[in-house]
Formats: structure tokens, sequence, C-alpha cells
């Protein structure tokens, strides 16, 4: 079992930056992939970025291809993206995931509550 809780959100000027953090408990942390999944209102889920188990490799979504960067240190249990150049369009409640395949689609096997992120125009 792992629980995850996210914090970091809030409402930021077009152009601003972010960085979400994402605190895992129980002793597996660095046996899991970890992503940052995010949802705008009527839009599917889709994963922004997925990390692997050493940090070493990561996916990104096109979208936020080098504007946002995640990372994890797995002595903290913690898994971060920061957000840099944010745009309207990246408006969503945002999602840290774990699963234990390397893959940016399908299921992850367990998800926090979320945090909004707002960009203002």
């Amino acid at each position: 079992q792992v629980q995850l809780v996210e914090s970091g959100g809030g409402l930021v000027q077009a152009g601003g930056s972010l960085r979400l953090s994402c605190a895992a408990s129980g002793r597996t942390f660095s046996s899991y992939y970890m992503g940052w999944v995010r949802q705008a209102p009527g839009k599917e889920r889709e994963t922004v970025a997925l990390i692997n188990l050493s940090g070493a490799l990561a996916y990104y979504t096109d979208s936020v291809k080098g504007r946002f960067t995640i990372s994890r240190d797995n002595a903290k249990n913690t898994v971060y993206l920061q957000m840099n150049s944010l745009k309207p369009e990246d408006t969503a409640v945002y999602y840290c995931a774990a699963r234990r395949d390397w893959a940016p689609t399908g299921q992850y096997d367990y998800w926090g509550q979320g945090t909004q992120v707002t960009v203002s125009s």
C-alpha cells in the first residue's frame, strides 16, 4: 500500500512557475514508477510526466517538453514536478500517481488526492 499526498498547487500568471511535491508513505517508494497526471475540465486524464525507478529516465507529453521537469528523491520518498513558463492551457487538477510498469498510458496503482493548478492569462 502506498499513500500519496500532493502539495504546491495554486494560482499563477501565465509565464510563471510552480513546483509540485508528492510525499509517499511506505518503504517501497523506490519500487514504483512515479507519474504526474492532470485532468482539465471536460478532458480526459493525461500523463504529463513519468519517471523511472532511479530517476535517470523521464517521459514528458509533447505539450510540456522543455517547460516541465520531473524528479524524485528516493531517500525522502518524494517526487517533484517543476513547472516553468506556465500557460493557461496547463490549468488542471494535477495528480501524483504510482505504477509498477513503465508506461505513460493505462492504469496507475495508486493515486494522490490531487492539487489544483490555475494559470491566468
